[in-house]
């Protein structure tokens, strides 16, 4: 056996859980095809089946070209401006794009990042909880205490990909306000479905700038999949998607 030290003191058997957790959840073929329209843009989107009654167009901003995110991303600013933002935040992984683009659009020099992996230099990190429906346990939102100065009494946008039952966006505004962060605004190339208003709440949910609206899809008896546009349901969240529901 290895006499390498385990990360974070992580046990064989948590490692072989973990392994085993995220191997379940590796993406399966798309099962369909959508065009989302995100502002002025369109784009085909995979749909990707997450349960046996569910799947959604996948939306992966590390994926897709780079014009579509920095165009878009110019867009999302222009809805955002009048926030009359300081900071820019984004969440890991799938959001940092957005984030980047956003911020340079509105004429800042950089983005600050929620993440949730667990990493030597965060391991004094403000954290907030996050409960995932297909990971064992809770995930954290961590917050490296170094940016705490650049946050605390800050006009903050906080900005993601896509925002769909609102526990990620609802989780990483606690984290902003527990940093002492003012949160002006809320944005996202899509929201998925509404479900996500009553995470965020009214107050909250009225600071949502998003480029467009994408339904996710049920079975439709046929072998097909139809449109679900009320979408009140507990989703997903996964590493395979990257928390792209949010």
């Amino acid at each position: 056996m290895s006499d390498a030290p385990r990360p974070f003191g992580e046990s064989v058997g948590a490692q072989v859980e973990a392994r085993t957790q995220l191997e379940a959840r590796l993406p399966q073929p798309p099962v369909g095809h959508y065009v989302a329209t995100v502002g002025k843009h369109r784009i085909g989107l995979p749909l990707v089946q997450v349960r046996p009654d569910l799947a959604i167009a996948l939306l992966e901003t590390t994926s897709v070209y780079l014009d579509f995110v920095v165009a878009c991303g110019a867009d999302l600013a222009d809805s955002l401006r009048r926030r009359n933002a300081d900071v820019v935040v984004s969440a890991a992984t799938l959001g940092i794009p957005v984030g980047a683009a956003v911020a340079k659009a509105l004429g800042l020099h950089r983005q600050y990042v929620l993440m949730k992996t667990e990493k030597a230099h965060l391991a004094d990190a403000l954290v907030e909880p996050l409960t995932s429906t297909t990971t064992q346990g809770r995930q954290m939102l961590r917050l490296d205490r170094r940016w705490l100065p650049h946050l605390a009494g800050k006009r903050t946008v906080f900005v993601d990909d896509v925002i769909s039952t609102g526990g990620s966006s609802a989780a990483g505004l606690r984290l902003l306000r527990a940093a002492g962060a003012h949160v002006v605004g809320l944005g996202a190339f899509l929201v998925e479905g509404d479900g996500w208003k009553g995470a965020l709440g009214a107050e909250d949910a009225e600071l949502v700038h998003a480029l467009g609206r994408v339904p996710v899809f049920r079975p439709n008896g046929r072998g097909g999949w139809q449109e679900d546009w009320a979408c009140c349901c507990l989703l997903y969240t996964s590493d395979a998607a990257d928390d792209s529901l949010r």
